[in-house]
């Protein structure tokens, strides 16, 4: 009984498999289209690789990107492979952004939203060694409200916070229980501060080449209160991201 009952099982999962293969077949995986075609020294051997852009759209009538990849092709014909997340508008730009004389593979796409946020994600493939570069990020700015109208807006540790003037939504902040009638704070708030939104490379100096510009936005009680943005100058150097300069501009 015990013989039989394992013969089944094994005829249950060879037709099981036999079927998967036959809808496998059927049903192949989704090819992804050419975005665009690149070719640039990404390698540091004096030759130009072929950088294909490739994505499949989430729908026919859509823009919008669900899977995203490049795919690198050397003069030796080796390959290299970097999956990116979906977007709107994918685009590939090459620029030397660590400094060792090979540029970098630099993406990015719009995320879509009101937010305007962009995704970004920044690759070395030299001497055939592919790795991921992180991102700078930004932790020092912090915004809090305070009495009698004011946001105290921190975007550097080597400069003072500064602070914004926010009397003429007083009305709209009384209303939301953030201020008493008389200006007083009617408990601790932060201002939101969202993540970087976009990032653009810089021209810093012949001698040092590109870094990268950040943009944060910082808003008061909801998104769309925007207080002002915090546009942040970086540079590589020896493996980590510098902060050169920040600077705060005011919403208008």
């Amino acid at each position: 009984m015990k013989r039989i009952t394992i013969s089944v099982l094994v005829l249950c999962l060879l037709f099981l498999m036999d079927n998967y293969s036959i809808y496998s077949e059927e049903n192949p995986a989704p090819t992804l289209n050419v975005i665009k075609n690149y070719e640039e020294d990404v390698t540091g051997n004096g030759l130009k690789e072929i950088i294909e852009l490739k994505g499949l759209l989430f729908s026919p009538d859509s823009n919008y990107y669900k899977d995203i990849k490049a795919v690198i092709t050397s003069s030796e014909n080796q390959i290299w492979e970097i999956p990116y997340l979906g977007g709107y508008e994918p685009s590939l730009t090459f620029i030397d952004l660590n400094h060792d004389k090979v540029n970098d593979v630099f993406f990015q796409s719009a995320s879509g939203g009101s937010g305007g946020l962009y995704q970004y994600q920044l690759h070395t493939l030299i001497h055939n060694k592919l790795s991921e570069i992180p991102l700078p990020e930004q932790p020092y700015v912090i915004g809090k409200f305070q009495d009698n109208y004011v946001v105290e807006v921190t975007y550097s540790p080597n400069s003072k916070p500064i602070n914004v003037d926010v009397k003429h939504r007083k009305e709209d902040y009384t209303r939301l229980g953030i201020y008493s009638k008389d200006g007083k704070l009617t408990k601790p708030l932060s201002a939101m501060v969202a993540p970087i939104a976009y990032f653009e490379p810089k021209f810093i100096s012949k001698t040092k080449g590109y870094g990268l510009k950040s943009y944060q936005q910082v808003s008061g009680a909801f998104h769309a209160d925007q207080l002002g943005t915090v546009e942040s100058l970086w540079y590589y150097d020896r493996d980590k991201w510098i902060l050169l300069q920040a600077k705060w501009m005011p919403s208008k």
